[in-house]
């Protein structure tokens, strides 16, 4: 046992017995402490990494239903509006053809007055002319010939007159 106490190996035993032990105690403190707090957060870091995946799946699902309800909402837009110029067209168009009907109507109504006018005002001319002719018949012959015959008279030769 006296190389056991010799300075140089007794040294480097006792060293190496040390080390051994501080490796041991090292390993248990690792094993109790450390290695469980490495697993917990290597588990942390995959449950994590996992929750980040979910989430970005169903980021991607919520962005593409709401590109969809995009893509719809601009369709029904461009329905809606295209809905709007064809009853546009139709309410201008049916108006336009109501004012044209009324158009029409005043007009028809405006010449059958105009003709209904020309008409009494022809008939109170050949009265009136009737009138003076006879009037001026009965001064030239002096004598008064009968009304109804000289009415019946005149009317026949105005209607050979030509109209204007």
């Amino acid at each position: 046992m006296d190389f056991i106490l010799n300075k140089t190996f007794g040294l480097i035993f006792w060293t190496l017995v040390n080390f051994g032990i501080f490796l041991f105690v090292l390993r248990i403190v690792l094993k109790i402490q450390i290695f469980p707090s490495l697993e917990k957060r290597n588990k942390s870091i995959t449950d994590n990494i996992a929750n980040a995946h979910s989430a970005n799946e169903e980021a991607k699902a919520i962005l593409k239903e709401a590109q969809e309800k995009i893509s719809n909402a601009h369709k029904e837009m461009s329905e809606i509006i295209s809905k709007g110029k064809v009853q546009a067209e139709a309410i201008v168009r049916k108006a336009t053809e109501e004012a044209e009907n009324v158009k029409r109507a005043k007009v028809a109504e405006a010449t059958r007055e105009i003709d209904r006018s020309k008409d009494m005002a022809i008939k109170e001319l050949r009265k009136e002319m009737a009138d003076l002719v006879i009037i001026a018949t009965s001064k030239m012959i002096n004598e008064t010939l009968d009304k109804d015959k000289h009415i019946k008279l005149i009317d026949s030769y105005i209607e050979k007159l030509p109209r204007n």
